[in-house]
């Protein structure tokens, strides 16, 4: 086995990429994928496995081996890796190992480096580590979905409480332009829940491997965004300050997504802040880039938990209250931006509060029907 292990030290550039030309041509979802993402963890797969030939170990003992451990416990976080990469099936992870199998049994066989024993441990290893893979990806689906759904039915609460304050407050006396104004609040609202509850069902019809539907269209994403900042200035008794430094700011853009992130930012920061000062909505433009951010002062967010807040897997989600409570909305932020070519990020302290800022590349997308899904903050490869 000595002489296996050898060969696959010297060629795991060779075999890395034989697999990776054979698999762009037959796994559909790898063409779109670059090198590097690809690879993920297979080379350190190679070197486990040279290491496993290289002392010897037989079918029967890899279980109690150490290495042996190490590679189903990295196909673990594969599997959850392709999940947050969009357009992978379960049949695809599948498909990845058993071409990589193939080829490395291939390259052994041609070197003279094969015989029943290497095949019984190359076959049980992969074999494992591909169903390890795939289970761990179908698990990462399965929250996905499972979260999305939640961010979702988290998101109709606003529109509906928004619905049912105005037309409490329409039993009361109201003068008849203020019935209006309410009227025209309660009829937005509803039509605002109806859209969600649409793109929930839609989520619950997502299939493992797909994402939701964002559709894409020119437009002045000006004239939306204010519409939602007049609706929150009509639901919360908190001062709202929109600036804008155009009246028309084109682009190509998924409007209903665009709204909903600037919903949940504005609700996280009247959720979060002092209650007194302002909330203030801020939307620039600089060459391909917009830029939209709401501040709010109060309670900064610890340095050490922003970089985890929108990830919707985080640690921080989970083991710290004050930080889960801003939402799983956050995470959908996070998708919606990335999926406009841009990224989010916030930036709190005690003097200055906090205020998060979303960037759009207006340029990037073509009208039409686009996949987007939330990341699943897939963990590191282990290495030694």
């Amino acid at each position: 086995m000595e002489n296996a292990a050898t060969f696959v030290n010297k060629n795991i550039p060779a075999i890395m990429s034989d697999w990776e030309e054979l698999v762009k041509e037959k796994v559909p979802a790898s063409a779109a994928t670059n090198t590097l993402i690809l690879y993920d963890h297979l080379p350190n797969i190679l070197e486990d496995i040279a290491d496993i030939f290289e002392r010897s170990i037989e079918r029967n003992a890899l279980d109690k081996d150490d290495v042996f451990r190490k590679i189903i416990h990295n196909s673990v976080y594969h599997g959850r890796h392709r999940a947050s990469t969009l357009e992978y099936t379960n049949e695809q992870v599948i498909h990845e190992y058993i071409i990589f199998r193939d080829v490395l049994t291939e390259k052994l066989i041609e070197a003279n480096c094969h015989d029943n024993t290497i095949e019984s441990v190359l076959k049980y290893t992969i074999e494992t580590a591909m169903l390890k893979s795939a289970d761990a990806f179908a698990k990462a689906i399965q929250e996905m979905q499972e979260k999305l759904i939640g961010t979702l039915a988290h998101d109709i609460r606003n529109p509906l409480s928004a619905a049912q304050i105005s037309l409490q407050m329409m039993g009361n006396n109201l003068d008849e332009e203020m019935s209006k104004r309410m009227m025209t609040t309660t009829s937005r609202s509803l039509e605002k829940a109806i859209s969600l509850i649409e793109g929930l069902m839609d989520s619950i019809a997502i299939r493992a491997g797909e994402g939701i539907t964002l559709n894409f269209e020119e437009l002045n994403i000006v004239e939306p965004l204010k519409a939602v900042y007049k609706e929150a200035s009509d639901i919360y008794t908190q001062k709202i300050v929109f600036t804008a430094t155009e009246d028309s700011i084109t682009g190509i853009f998924d409007e209903t997504s665009i709204r909903r992130l600037l919903e949940n930012l504005i609700t996280n920061a009247v959720k979060h802040g002092d209650g007194t000062s302002p909330i203030q909505i801020n939307l620039t433009i600089q060459d391909k880039f917009v830029f939209l951010s709401v501040k709010n002062n109060g309670n900064p967010i610890d340095q050490s938990k922003q970089e985890n807040i929108f990830e919707f897997l985080s640690k921080e989600k989970s083991d710290y209250s004050s930080y889960r409570n801003w939402g799983m909305g956050l995470a959908l932020v996070k998708m919606v931006a990335e999926a406009h070519g841009g990224k989010i990020k916030v930036e709190s302290n005690e003097k200055d509060g906090t205020t998060f800022t979303a960037r759009f590349n207006r340029k990037l997308n073509k009208s039409g029907k686009k996949k987007a899904r939330l990341n699943n903050n897939a963990a590191p490869v282990v290495t030694t």
